[in-house]
């Protein structure tokens, strides 16, 4: 807290108007705090960490003058909040530089040397990003560079080493992406084409592999290549992407193998009505920045990924629905997914309107040396209703059809029909309500299965004073296996670009989930505490 009252002093001296008229350079920052007191719960089956206390900071500063940027990013962990894989594979640093930059930009021209957050085309070979709720950091502590010619051409290279938790990993990766605009050599804009390119080498001294992995890899230097295409006419869009990926070390098989990758995706979007279809089919691409060491084995958590893939299925917000999520098979998969929206607005009154959307995905494991069958991993079918009655109430009606068997694990896959009734009310200009009532129905019971815990309940209630309080209170009930309540309750309060809640209840151990990306969380019964700022 010190660090950002510095900044919070130091700020207005930035902003202080300069006799010269030069131009003003200007700080801004964030902080953001999450907390937790964790307490004995004797009837669930969570555990509690040494000291019964987590919390997790971040500090974030940026100076912008010009074409001149540069920024630090503080963490402090006191420690990690629990299940978070920097403390089960990290060092045990409670305070660290996470990040720090200095950048030149202009209209063509962007060099970059400290900490980079890139992406190349979809991810699939290459995406250095963060994610808080995740516990994920990936950035490249190295140098990039761009240059954009007449947006006919841009091109993009970056050289470094990845950031593994709070230390850097022993690797070094490389690599470019060139991206050409065919309609702006043409200077048309009736239709979009771009054709683009990546390529992305990733290398590990030999020297640092641990023992018990030297006689299986073959090669240290792997190398990733992709090819893609964007259409784009009169509403109609079109985009594809090829991978390949010299031979890599798959921990599954603890053998090297090559790997490839194909995602396509075509839609639609005319008045009031779009179409998606997305298909991908991936196999060993799975690329750590670091092959093990010789406590964890291969096991080294997500934070151990250079790449990106994602689950490509509808993403849930719905306690129930979003109980046993989806997680991609770090093997390969092949499946896709399909969205159709639908709205119309009454042509009476413009306040009230009717939207539909229908999503479907199914994704199968690769096919099997002993079967010759792909086997089902993930199957889910949604309809959804949302109806704005006046200005006052909107509902939306939600039922999801889930088979989940995760990376074929059984012989058949665990069912469930789940609805959900969701209501706003807006009483007046200040005061609000949100209800929601959900069920989910397991048509076969059977106990012995990761996902299938029998039938459940839920419900939230939420209640907001605008512009600055909410209060919400939760609970999840299984009816059939554990018979525990698991609820929450709590309140935010927000002040210009301040914000805090607190909250208490009994979380379930489960997946946490973002972006497609899932990490798992122990069970645990506390406090929450958590603020963020902005400045």
């Amino acid at each position: 807290m010190t660090i950002m009252a510095v900044a919070l002093a130091t700020g207005p001296v930035f902003a202080q108007d300069d006799e010269r008229d030069k131009p003003k350079g200007n700080l801004s920052g964030s902080f953001e705090t999450n907390t937790i007191y964790y307490v004995n719960d004797s009837k669930s089956t969570s555990s509690t960490p040494e000291g019964h206390f987590g919390s997790n900071n971040y500090l974030k500063l940026d100076y912008t003058k010009g074409r001149f940027s540069a920024g630090v990013q503080l963490e402090g962990y006191l420690p990690a909040l629990y299940g978070y894989d920097i403390s089960i594979y990290g060092t045990g640093k409670k305070f660290m530089l996470a990040n720090k930059y200095v950048r030149w930009q202009d209209d063509n021209f962007t060099v970059h040397v400290g900490d980079i957050y890139e992406q190349f085309g979809s991810g699939l070979i290459f995406r250095s990003y963060e994610d808080r709720a995740l516990g994920f950091n990936n950035s490249v502590e190295g140098v990039f560079a761009s240059y954009n010619f007449n947006n006919y051409v841009t091109l993009k290279g970056l050289y470094g080493r990845p950031r593994l938790y709070d230390t850097y990993a022993d690797s070094w990766v490389r690599g470019g992406d060139l991206l050409v605009s065919v309609n702006d050599m043409f200077d048309t804009y009736d239709w979009l084409l771009s054709v683009e390119g990546s390529f992305i080498n990733r290398y590990i001294s030999r020297s640092t592999v641990p023992q018990l992995f030297q006689e299986i890899i073959t090669n240290t230097n792997v190398n990733m290549y992709s090819g893609r295409l964007n259409f784009e006419y009169s509403g109609f869009h079109f985009s594809g992407e090829y991978v390949g990926k010299s031979e890599d070390m798959f921990s599954n098989t603890m053998e090297m193998i090559p790997g490839n990758a194909i995602l396509a995706e075509a839609g639609y979007n005319g008045k009031g009505f779009s179409l998606l279809g997305t298909f991908r089919r991936t196999e060993g691409m799975t690329t750590g920045l670091i092959y093990g060491d010789e406590t964890h084995g291969t096991n080294l958590g997500i934070g151990n990924n250079l790449n990106f893939i994602p689950s490509l299925t509808r993403q849930y917000t719905y306690l129930l629905a979003n109980l046993y999520p989806y997680r991609v098979d770090p093997y390969g998969e092949i499946g896709g997914q399909f969205d159709a929206y639908y709205t119309f607005r009454s042509q009476n009154d413009r306040r009230k309107k009717w939207s539909f959307h229908l999503n479907f995905s199914t994704f199968y494991s690769l096919e099997s040396s002993m079967t010759g069958k792909n086997k089902l991993m993930w199957q889910d079918l949604n309809f959804d209703v949302e109806r704005q009655w006046n200005r006052k109430l909107k509902t939306s009606l939600l039922y999801t059809w889930q088979q989940n068997n995760y990376m074929g694990a059984y012989e058949a896959p665990f069912k469930s029909h789940i609805f959900v009734y969701d209501m706003t009310y807006k009483i007046n200009t200040l005061n609000s309500f949100r209800l929601e009532l959900q069920y989910l129905y397991s048509p076969v019971k059977n106990f012995d299965i990761e996902f299938n815990e029998g039938d459940w309940v839920a419900a939230l209630f939420e209640y907001n004073f605008a512009p600055s309080w909410s209060f919400y209170a939760s609970d999840m009930y299984n009816i059939d296996h554990s018979k525990l309540h698991y609820y929450n309750f709590g309140f935010s309060y927000t002040k210009g670009r301040t914000r805090v809640q607190l909250s208490y209840g009994r979380n379930k151990e489960g997946y946490i989930c973002s972006g497609g990306v899932c990490r798992r969380t122990p069970a645990y019964t506390g406090f929450n505490l958590s603020l963020t700022s902005s400045f």
